[in-house]
């Protein structure tokens, strides 16, 4: 991509602070990071080891000496501490003038509370942003797929991250109606490395939950039923073990979590005022976010909803591209912005 000199002076950053995955897009230049939201620390003296892709290696493989920690859960901060020390990192890496401090725009849940915004805003101005704006999950995503989020016409966007769904029916620059659930891809993790402790007395660490629920989790039969070994201790023996565990498994394993989505979308459909149903009944549902990649999913909400359902083009990196619209015509979108209270 063509270097924008003027970014080098402007530091503007807009960042999509997942419980899975942070992304970050610098003015001028796109998307430059895009790494697990995963820290690695020391306990001693509570320095970073690692940060991002480095540490998610580490998770479940560390002595006593080295903590690995995920600050965020739900969408939201769940470690002050760790949190900021991870942002200050990111923002470091894509600064090029390192006296100004940049502008930074960050993507919240659209149920984020009040205490939540502050913690998200006080925790970017310590990693040294000179101002924070914040922007709705939903309104970023639905601009990252080109949806006319100014028009009074009704979009509807389900984002499924890593720790929250966001559902929500835009029309004239705002959220009409809005259904913020905490079950995500995380919530799909745990199911799978549930179901399987349940059944096979097999315990899997949250990364063997993730590639099972990548490679053959699903929310409808598959063409092709598909067999995997998942790894890990017997809960009997205290001995590495290893079992083949079939897609159907993991489809009922994963039937909790996706039937509380199935039912969030219903619900913000119904609250829905008639126009806007009809229009969404046109244009249909968008899928953006991690767990739009989840086989079948589409397909289950179709068949749920009578809706014509797409999946949006790389759908994890939806949200970030919308930020950066914004942050790239800050005077054009400022109204999309929340509040500060």
């Amino acid at each position: 991509m063509k270097f924008n000199f003027m970014s080098f002076f402007s530091n503007e950053i807009a960042i999509d602070l997942g419980t899975a995955n942070t992304l970050v897009y610098v003015k001028g230049q796109g998307i430059v990071i895009r790494e697990p939201s995963v820290v690695a620390i020391s306990r001693s003296d509570r320095k970073v080891i690692a940060i991002g892709k480095q540490a998610r290696e580490m998770m479940g493989k560390t002595h006593d000496e080295i903590e690995v920690i995920r600050p965020m859960r739900d969408g939201v901060i769940d470690d002050d501490e760790v949190a900021e020390l991870m942002i200050r990192s990111f923002i470091r890496r894509v600064q090029h003038n390192r006296l100004v401090r940049p502008r930074v725009i960050v993507c919240v849940p659209s149920g984020v509370t009040k205490s939540e915004k502050r913690v998200i805003r006080d925790s970017a101005e310590y990693a040294g942003a000179r101002e924070v704006h914040l922007i709705a999950e939903p309104m970023a995503a639905a601009l990252g797929v080109n949806l006319p989020v100014k028009e009074p016409v009704g979009s509807m966007i389900v984002d499924i991250g890593g720790g929250t769904t966001e559902i929500a029916i835009l029309s004239l620059s705002g959220i009409v109606t809005m259904h913020s659930i905490r079950t995500a891809g995380d919530e799909m993790d745990d199911s799978i490395a549930q179901f399987i402790r349940r059944n096979y007395n097999l315990l899997i660490g949250e990364r063997m939950a993730e590639w099972i629920k990548c490679n053959v989790g699903s929310a409808m039969p598959l063409p092709e039923e598909i067999n995997l070994t998942a790894k890990g201790r017997d809960l009997v023996s205290g001995m590495p073990k290893a079992v083949e565990i079939s897609s159907e498994e993991i489809r009922e394993a994963l039937a909790d979590p996706l039937t509380q989505i199935v039912t969030a979308v219903r619900e913000a459909l119904e609250k829905s005022p008639p126009e806007l149903s009809a229009d969404i009944r046109d244009r249909g549902i968008i899928l953006t976010g991690g767990g739009a990649l989840l086989k079948g999913l589409d397909i289950r909400l179709r068949e749920e909803t009578n809706l014509p359902v797409n999946i949006a083009e790389d759908p994890l990196t939806c949200v970030v591209r919308g930020t950066g619209m914004v942050l790239e015509d800050l005077d054009t979108y400022s109204s999309l912005l929340l509040h500060n209270n």
